[in-house]
C-alpha cells in the first residue's frame, strides 16, 4: 500500500515481513533511471516507534517533548504526534508546523534565549502559553507581549559549564532576582527546565542539577509561585544502554525530591533518542580517490598502508 503524507515527497511504504532497509534502498535505485541519481532519504517508521516503546517502558513517569529542531520531517511529527508525545519548539516555522498537525497548543513548548518579539506575540495568538525564560530582558518581552505565558526558568548545570563555551540558563544565584522580576511583572511561572548533555558522564551532573531544581521550587513557593513543572532536558544519546544508566540516576533522585504526592509533572526532551536510528542517507556516489598522507602510501609498489578513500 502507498500513499502520500503532507507533500509529494514524502512516500510511505508497508513492507512485506523480511524486507530490510538495503532492500528498500536497492528498489528504489533500480526505479529511478541515470539521470535522476539523486540523494534520498529512508525513514524507519517502525524504529520511531520502537523507540518510544522503550521510553514509556524504561522512563514511565517522565513525558517526552520533542525538539522539532532535531528532525522537523513532517511525517515524524505526525507519528509522535499520534503517539502523545509533545513538542519544544524555537521558531514560527517550528510552531507552525506541529500547530498544522492538530497539536493542541498546551503540548508545545516554545524555547530559545533571546526570543523576537513576534515570535512572542504568535505564541500568545496561537495560544502556546509554555515559554522558557533566562533572563531579565527575556522576561520583561514576555510580560509585555504575552501577560498569559507561563514560564519554565531555563537553569545551567555544572555540566553545562564544564563542556560548553556559551552557557545555557540562568545561575542559582540569579534565580531569586529573576522570580522576584517576574513576581513584579505578574507573569507566572510554573516550572524549571535545565539541561544535562549527552557527552556527560559524571554521574553527579543530575543530583546537582536535580537538588538546585528543588532550591528553586522552594523559592518560587516562598514567592507565591505554584510550580508543577520539571523539565530535565535531553542528553539521551538514543541507546536503550544510556537511557536506562539515566533512569538508574534520575529515578531515585525524583522520589526524593519531587515525590509523586507533590503533584509536579516531570518531562523531557529526548530528540536525537528518537530519530538517530530511524534515518538513513543514501547518496550517490560518482567517484573516489585514495587520500595520501605520508610516503609510505603511494600508488606505486607493495604498500603494508591502507590508505583511507574519499568518496564523492
Amino acid at each position: 500500500m502507498k500513499g502520500f503524507v503532507d507533500a509529494p515527497n514524502y512516500l510511505i511504504e508497508l513492507l512485506e515481513l523480511g524486507t530490510t532497509l538495503d532492500d528498500v534502498i536497492d528498489n528504489h535505485v533500480y526505479e529511478q533511471n541515470l539521470a535522476e541519481k539523486n540523494a534520498f532519504v529512508v525513514a524507519d517508521l517502525g524504529a520511531l516507534m520502537r523507540q518510544h516503546v522503550l521510553w514509556k517502558t524504561t522512563m514511565p513517569l517522565v513525558r517526552p517533548f520533542y525538539p522539532v529542531s532535531c528532525n522537523s520531517s513532517p511525517v515524524v511529527i505526525e507519528v509522535l504526534s499520534a503517539l502523545g508525545v509533545g513538542f519544544v519548539c524555537a521558531n514560527k516555522a517550528e510552531t507552525t508546523l506541529v500547530l498544522n498537525h492538530d497539536v493542541p497548543p498546551e503540548n508545545i513548548i516554545l524555547s530559545g534565549v533571546c526570543k523576537q518579539l513576534s515570535l512572542i506575540k504568535h505564541a500568545a495568538k496561537t495560544g502556546i502559553n509554555y515559554l522558557v525564560c533566562e533572563n531579565e530582558a527575556e522576561l520583561r518581552k514576555i510580560a509585555r507581549a504575552h501577560p498569559e505565558a507561563k514560564l519554565l526558568l531555563q537553569v545551567s548545570t555544572e555540566a553545562q559549564v564544564e563542556e560548553a563555551s556559551l552557557t545555557i540558563g540562568c545561575s542559582l544565584k540569579s534565580c531569586r532576582h529573576l522570580l522576584e522580576m517576574a513576581k513584579e511583572l505578574s507573569v507566572n511561572v510554573v516550572g524549571v527546565t535545565f539541561q544535562v548533555p549527552a557527552s556527560c558522564r559524571d554521574p553527579q551532573a543530575y543530583t546537582h542539577a536535580l537538588s538546585d531544581a528543588r532550591c528553586i521550587f522552594d523559592m518560587a513557593k516562598e514567592l507565591g509561585f505554584d510550580m508543577k513543572i520539571l523539565d530535565i532536558g535531553g542528553g539521551f544519546s538514543g541507546s536503550e544502554f544510556q537511557l536506562k544508566q539515566v533512569h538508574s540516576i534520575v529515578r531515585p533522585l525524583l522520589e526524593a525530591y519531587f515525590p509523586s504526592v507533590s503533584g509536579v509533572s516531570v518531562i523531557a526532551e529526548p530528540g536525537h533518542f528518537f530519530v538517530f536510528s530511524s534515518f538513513t542517507l543514501a547518496v550517490n556516489v560518482i567517484g573516489k580517490k585514495a587520500v595520501y598522507q605520508d610516503l609510505h602510501c603511494s600508488t606505486h609498489g607493495e604498500s603494508n598502508h591502507i590508505c583511507p578513500l574519499r568518496y564523492f
